[in-house]
């Protein structure tokens, strides 16, 4: 009897975890816009044209739409995301 006891509190414990399935699987679309943003800001720096360093060449392109907006509009948003991911409640509200 005692076997089958210690193997449900086992089992109730192992099953318990801080948030929700649902809170979770905003946090890993949070991480995913955060990292998209991160991949979208790189790119060649100032003076590297096609890949070779040239101190004579100033290259526009870190100026560009992409890494000047887009891409931080999708970091705030992922920090967005994984805010409302850890604020929001995982258990359903009875109706009273």
């Amino acid at each position: 009897m005692k076997k089958k006891t210690d193997q449900k509190k086992l089992s109730e414990t192992s099953k318990m975890f801080l948030f929700g399935k649902k809170n979770y699987i905003y946090m890993f679309i949070g991480v995913g816009l955060i990292a998209l943003g991160l991949l979208l800001m790189t790119g060649p720096d100032a003076n590297t044209i096609n890949g070779v360093y040239d101190k004579n060449n100033w290259n526009e392109d870190i100026f560009s739409f992409r890494r000047i907006r887009l891409a931080p509009i999708f970091i705030v948003l992922g920090f967005i995301v994984e805010v409302y991911a850890i604020m929001t409640s995982s258990t359903k509200k009875e109706n009273s």
